[in-house]
């Protein structure tokens, strides 16, 4: 194999995500701090779309989705983490210019 440069492309509905760091701590609705060491049931995570299959239908590169974090396959490129998932795997998305929207925003 030579050592020229290769771009990654995702197959199917394959999507590449990087995972957008939380902070450590978190606020409730009342005003109180919860540490990082709390563990809260399962979180679900966003994260912004780097890559999608030519099969995706409505995610594409630049979108915020959210997922769980128990589902996914990890990667590493570059020294940077990403996850791979299908896309009926995704649970929301936040994009700028929605056609579904539910009035909230990020």
């Amino acid at each position: 194999m030579s050592d020229s440069k290769r771009e990654v492309q995702m197959l199917h509905d394959r999507l590449l995500i990087r995972p957008v760091e939380e902070k450590g701590e978190r606020r409730s609705s009342a005003g109180l701090v919860i540490p990082d060491t709390v563990k809260m049931g399962t979180r679900l995570t966003w994260g912004e779309v780097c890559g999608a299959g030519t099969s995706a239908r409505h995610v594409k590169s630049g979108d915020r989705v959210l997922f769980n974090p128990e589902e996914q396959l990890e990667v590493e490129i570059h020294g940077e983490l990403y996850v791979i998932m299908r896309e009926r795997d995704i649970h929301a998305m936040a994009n700028e210019d929605p056609e579904y929207g539910t009035g909230l925003y990020l």
